[in-house]
């Protein structure tokens, strides 16, 4: 899924959008609290966790934080300090933030509190994704249809599960890429359209009727 990590620390930015991309993240990075608050606000509906750090420019984690709640932003923040004080844990909570992570910390344990930040979304799924025969475990990173397990791609299986997560929906190319390409993006226009041409291939195998339909002009439904 997709995360704004909000960092003005230049090396951990980097080390952690490296290490989040290998998870099969898709990270998007603003160094100073104003600008991150104008992309969320912006962006609401692209982001899936933010990350933000306590102590950056213009304005800190905590203002960040109390204003995108006042702005009715819902998206999950987990927030990074390396204040350990309960006063200010009990702060961030009351601003909005859904969690806190204490510098210095290990990779592991940020990923672990992702996951489980993503398993609280506003209508509850199960971990283990089902449509019809497709079985997609966002956990172990499994996709199996029927009795047969699918090898993905990172980007496949960020596509199969953003489909899964909504069913019969019709899902515009633009969601697709905002949703699944970091910001920064340059890249051919339909690669949106291959990604899903290959995840198509490896689903469907000898069925005549793909479960991933084509909306003409549209995008694409996953048959529910």
């Amino acid at each position: 899924m997709k995360i704004l990590l909000v960092e003005d620390e230049e090396k951990l930015a980097s080390a952690l959008k490296r290490g989040l991309e290998m998870q099969g993240y898709t990270v998007d990075i603003v160094s100073d609290g104003k600008k991150a608050l104008t992309r969320v606000s912006l962006h609401r509906t692209d982001y899936d966790v933010v990350i933000l750090d306590l102590m950056i420019p213009s304005m800190d984690g905590y203002e960040v934080c109390k204003e995108m709640r006042a702005q009715n932003v819902t998206v999950p923040i987990l927030v990074l300090t390396a204040r350990a004080e309960t006063e200010t844990k009990v702060k961030l909570l009351l601003a909005g933030a859904d969690d806190y992570l204490v510098k210095p910390f290990s990779f592991a344990e940020l990923a672990a509190r992702l996951r489980a930040l993503m398993r609280r979304p506003t209508e509850s799924l199960p971990e283990v994704l089902k449509s019809n025969d497709i079985a997609l475990d966002p956990s172990t990173r499994r996709v199996s249809r029927g009795e047969s397990e699918i090898p993905l791609t990172l980007k496949e299986f960020g596509l199969l599960e953003y489909f899964m997560r909504n069913p019969g929906k019709v899902v515009n190319r633009d969601d697709l890429l905002n949703h699944l390409w970091d910001f920064n993006y340059v890249g051919f226009s339909n690669v949106v359209d291959v990604h899903v041409k290959n995840l198509r291939r490896k689903l469907d195998r000898e069925d005549p009727e793909s479960v991933l339909e084509t909306v003409r002009g549209v995008g694409y439904r996953l048959r529910a």
